[in-house]
């Protein structure tokens, strides 16, 4: 507890745990069973109960509520969990609620993320590192959201979607299918738009891997064949390339979900960027 400083307003019920030099605003409610890192900030008027760990230098605005129980009518009311990594960002009136005891049991979240304004985690998600979620980004339970990815604001993922790595989803996108590591899906029902090429280039990416992965993604989406059968012709075609064959393992470790695919009509998705 060294270095604490609790506004006298806050409200801290006997067994939360603390790291070093926390701050805790003014009207702040944190639980019984609640573990914040070291240097954790919570400006004021902010609710954290439940099972729910903070890791280290995350910060948190007001009206955010953090742990509360999961909105599935399937869970019985069992402990479950939510785990926030370090070094988070979560602005105003943003909600991340535990797991269900009837699935995963854990909401985790990873470090290094930035959920603006009304986002919403829903239970048993899973998000990786240095994920952003803009102003009224929501997901749906046991979606799984990969690293570095982007979704835009007033975005919604379906139940249990799968979005891969360095993917994009642009503003007021409804997504309903697996998005495939750096694509690029956009539109009222989301399709596959093209590739994140700036997050392609962002992540180190050469560019024989990015021409690859251009040509591979028109043949896995060519609408003359089943996919099933493109992802094997783009294996034998491009799978000496590791981009490409990071996104084959992505589409044969099949989810729930169909996957988000170009407009009818369209087997080249333009990509957001030329190279």
């Amino acid at each position: 507890m060294s270095g604490v400083v609790i506004h006298p307003t806050a409200v801290v019920e006997a067994g939360a745990r603390f790291g070093v030099d926390v701050r805790i605003g003014p009207f702040c409610h944190i639980g019984p069973d609640v573990e914040l890192g070291d240097r954790v900030e919570l400006a004021s008027h902010i609710s954290i109960v439940g099972a729910t760990t903070l890791g280290d230098d995350c910060k948190v605005y007001p009206q955010a509520a953090l742990g509360q129980p999961p909105q599935n009518r399937a869970h019985k009311g069992g402990r479950t969990l939510l785990s926030v990594g370090r070094n988070c960002t979560i602005r105003e009136g943003v909600t991340f609620h535990l797991g269900s005891d009837t699935s995963r049991g854990e909401t985790r979240v990873g470090d290094n993320g930035n959920f603006l304004a009304f986002t919403h985690v829903a239970h048993d998600c899973v998000v990786g590192n240095n994920v952003t979620m803009a102003n009224g980004a929501v997901l749906a339970g046991h979606c799984e959201i990969g690293d570095f990815v982007t979704i835009g604001g007033l975005s919604a993922l379906h139940q249990f979607t799968r979005i891969g790595h360095h993917a994009f989803i642009g503003g007021k996108t409804g997504v309903e299918g697996d998005v495939i590591p750096y694509g690029m899906v956009v539109g009222n029902r989301g399709r596959l738009r093209g590739l994140n090429i700036v997050g392609m280039k962002r992540s180190g990416m050469a560019r024989a891997d990015i021409h690859a992965m251009r040509k591979a993604i028109r043949v896995i989406f060519d609408p003359a064949s089943p996919v099933g059968e493109n992802i094997e012709r783009a294996r034998d075609q491009f799978g000496s390339s590791a981009a490409v064959a990071d996104v084959l393992a992505f589409m044969t470790e099949r989810g729930k979900r169909h996957f988000c695919v170009p407009p009818l009509g369209d087997a080249e998705p333009a990509d957001d960027e030329a190279d």
